[in-house]
């Protein structure tokens, strides 16, 4: 991403169950820098949205699927220990057009606390034999006015995968 033009590099993770974010501008000035239990639980709202780019993750032993209606499924999932949840509504075709899930955060400086984040796919591609969302527009709030007008703060277009 960019700050005023410059190029700020980093990542965000959620490994073994410990979430952290490091951030830095030209790759060199720390402007986000967090870890704790805080960012550990919204690390893993973020895991879990992310996991419908690894399709084969959601197949797996740890996942328990709900049809919540006609065109929603409902998913419970367990990733080391913690438990999250994600839902997909898809059109009469099965394509994924909307993905929303509980996720920890902050997003308006009104204390942590679980808020709905997700967002909206609006193209899908297939890769060895995967079909995934491949343009998504992401963020807080998701489904209600929020998201429109202050929530969506990424946006994403998947050019290649690779699935081994």
């Amino acid at each position: 991403t960019r700050l005023m033009g410059l190029p700020v590099t980093g990542s965000d993770r959620w490994i073994d169950g410990e979430g952290s974010m490091r951030w830095k501008l030209l790759g060199l000035v720390p402007v986000m820098v967090a870890s704790g239990p805080d960012i550990s639980r919204s690390a893993l709202g973020r895991a879990l949205l992310e996991a419908v780019w690894l399709p084969s993750l959601l197949a797996g032993p740890e996942v328990v699927w709900d049809a919540a209606d006609e065109r929603r499924l409902a998913a419970q999932v367990s990733f080391a220990g913690a438990v999250g949840h994600l839902t997909l509504d898809c059109d009469p075709d099965g394509r994924v057009r909307t993905i929303v899930g509980p996720r920890w955060g902050d997003p308006d400086g009104q204390g942590h606390r679980y808020v709905a984040f997700g967002g909206v796919v609006e193209a899908e591609r297939s890769f060895d034999g995967y079909t995934i969302p491949s343009q998504l527009r992401l963020g807080w709030h998701y489904g209600g006015p929020r998201f429109v007008d202050e929530g969506e703060f990424f946006r994403v277009t998947v050019d290649a995968a690779a699935f081994r």
